[in-house]
Formats: C-alpha cells, sequence, structure tokens
C-alpha cells in the first residue's frame, strides 16, 4: 500500500493563506480530513475528477482542492484561514470500491500521517 505524506501545514495569522500537499501516486478518488483537539475527524474537501470536488460548507469558497498528475500531489489551497480551522489535516486515498467521491472518511484505506495547521493571531 502507498504511503501518503502530508506538508505544508504551519502557523499562521488569522485571514492568511496556507497550502497543503500530499504526495501520491493513487486515484482520482481522494480526500482531505481534518481533526481538531477534542473533536470528531471531519471532511474538508473531496477530489473527484469525474463526478466534480466537493467541499464542506465550513470551507467552501476559501478552500480549493487540486492534483499534479505529472507531480504526483494532491493540494489543498487554504486562504481567509480561520481559528476554527486549526486541527490537523489528513489526506486520504483509496476508497472501497464504489465510494470514490465519499464523504465518510473510514470507508478510506489509505492515510497519512496528518500535518499541524495553527490559525491564531
Amino acid at each position: 500500500q502507498e504511503q501518503l505524506m502530508e506538508s505544508g501545514g504551519g502557523s499562521v495569522q488569522p485571514g492568511g493563506s496556507l497550502r497543503l500537499s500530499c504526495a501520491t501516486s493513487s486515484s482520482r478518488c481522494m480526500g482531505w480530513f481534518r481533526q481538531a483537539p477534542g473533536k470528531e475527524r471531519e471532511w474538508v474537501a473531496i477530489f473527484d475528477s469525474a463526478s466534480g470536488h466537493r467541499y464542506a460548507d465550513s470551507v467552501k469558497g476559501r478552500f480549493t482542492v487540486s492534483k499534479d498528475d505529472a507531480k504526483g500531489t494532491l493540494y489543498l489551497e487554504m486562504n481567509q484561514l480561520k481559528p476554527e480551522d486549526t486541527a490537523m489535516y489528513y489526506c486520504a486515498a483509496d476508497p472501497l470500491r464504489g465510494y470514490c467521491g465519499t464523504i465518510t472518511g473510514a470507508l478510506y484505506n489509505n492515510w497519512g500521517q496528518g500535518t499541524q495547521v495553527t490559525v491564531s493571531s
């Protein structure tokens, strides 16, 4: 199983931007999830080149998911960051067959180790 590896996290002030990267050669069915301390994991953005990308309401209009197949990298461009975006961010790949585009994290078979994003003044 391919190992996913996220990078690009860091600390920024509210209103700032970050771009997360996930090195992968996985399929078109991938996603970004996050988990804040004391909270359940939640989906953020789903990359699905066939059916269209999806975004959680909390990040819609601020975050953009994309993939560079030549570089083998999945990205999450995050703009207008808010303190509530603070979390560990994970990329996920290889959902169960038939579940491409799913927002249910449990259906993904492959996860990275995560990268921390902290938004604070």
